[in-house]
């Protein structure tokens, strides 16, 4: 069947708009990382005398920049509607966020709807694929502290000592809040066949929506970071928490992504938008970190729990377009969450501005030199 004018004409207006986003993409990467890694070089004194205000200063950057990768999605028409239990009332606490995974437009995601969740984006480690580490991306998440995990079996005892390490090395001392990780270990259909093998070879239920989780990380995070119990028998801190005047780990959020007739955004999606304006849904949970048990065995089962809950939430999803009600409720409560156009020009003209700043800076440099 020929191509009606009315269709050509759609169709060549969303090529060009997405070529005109590409190009957009493109130029905001190039004037925002090299301007963040050179702003962090200029004031690598400051983190000689003033570690703490060093890197107050990257976490405002940091938080900017993820600001920048959601005004591609939010210019797209691409929003998110929260539902649960409200987080920013934990914003300012230590917590572990347990996220589901079905594309790579779950981080876009995350980086759109932590926007106003008070400092948590600024400071927030992420647990990602090391893939990422080779990404435009990756030099800021280096920077920034980030953990790059290998995975695959061959990979996974030496990745948990490293992890540890990294978290002894840098938690704390970068003044670090929340941890976002994807204990599935992948995305959702990657992975569902051999959860679902898995689960049947060790009568667990049967999963379509999420896979079970992985027991790695998870274990070591909650080792690492909660705090002693108040009668000094450790429940899984160390010396650096001793050492520090935080409280160790006070909840687990349990945050479960769904996106329209379980159609997820990917990446190409969020910078292209192609795709017709949709609205991701979120739900949060929160769990205090003394109802998570840390014996392995345990909390394997806390685990695999949380995510056999999710797989009714998405499944409630899907067949209402909205998530059940919270305990209590007698109707779901949902939450439209807003990001200020005026405030995401602001940071993106203030990208652009600094990177002809250091390109002139640099130039002049160059001509001095040579």
């Amino acid at each position: 069947m020929a191509m009606t004018l009315e269709q050509a004409q759609r169709v060549g207006y969303t090529f060009l708009k997405a070529l005109l986003r590409f190009a957009f993409m493109v130029a905001n990467n190039l004037v925002a990382i090299p301007s963040y890694v050179l702003y962090l070089i200029v004031l690598q004194p400051l983190r000689l005398l003033d570690s703490e205000s060093f890197w107050y200063i990257e976490g405002v950057m940091f938080k900017w920049l993820l600001a920048m990768v959601a005004s591609w999605g939010w210019w797209a028409g691409y929003t998110v509607m929260e539902w649960g239990d409200d987080v920013k009332a934990v914003s300012e606490d230590e917590a572990v966020v347990l996220v589901n995974h079905q594309a790579t437009g779950d981080v876009c995601t995350l980086m759109m709807c932590l926007q106003d969740k008070g400092t948590v984006v600024r400071q927030m480690m992420w647990l990602m694929d090391h893939i990422f580490k080779y990404t435009n991306f990756g030099i800021v998440s280096l920077i920034h502290g980030d953990f790059f995990i290998r995975q695959g079996k061959a990979h996974r005892d030496q990745q948990l000592v490293l992890l540890k390490e990294h978290l002894e090395k840098y938690y704390r001392s970068r003044n670090r809040k929340w941890i976002v990780l994807f204990p599935e270990g992948g995305f959702l259909r990657k992975r569902r066949e051999t959860s679902q093998a898995f689960a049947k070879k060790n009568n667990l239920p049967f999963l379509q929506h999420v896979t079970l989780p992985r027991l790695g990380a998870t274990q070591v995070i909650l080792k690492t970071l909660v705090a002693p119990q108040e009668n000094g028998t450790p429940a899984g801190g160390d010396a650096v928490i001793k050492e520090s005047k935080s409280k160790g780990l006070q909840w687990v959020i349990d945050a479960t992504i769904a996106y329209p007739k379980g159609e997820p955004i990917d990446i190409q999606t969020w910078i292209l938008g192609y795709r017709q304006p949709t609205v991701t849904h979120v739900h949060y949970r929160i769990f205090p970190i003394k109802d998570v048990p840390a014996e392995p065995e345990a909390l394997s089962q806390w685990l695999y729990q949380r995510f056999i809950e999710k797989e009714d939430l998405l499944s409630h999803f899907y067949e209402t377009g909205a998530f059940p009600s919270l305990q209590g409720q007698t109707k779901a409560v949902s939450r439209e969450m807003t990001l200020s156009n005026l405030w995401l020009v602001g940071i993106q003209s203030l990208a652009f501005l600094s990177g002809g700043m250091w390109y002139c800076i640099l130039q002049y440099f160059y001509h001095c030199l040579f």
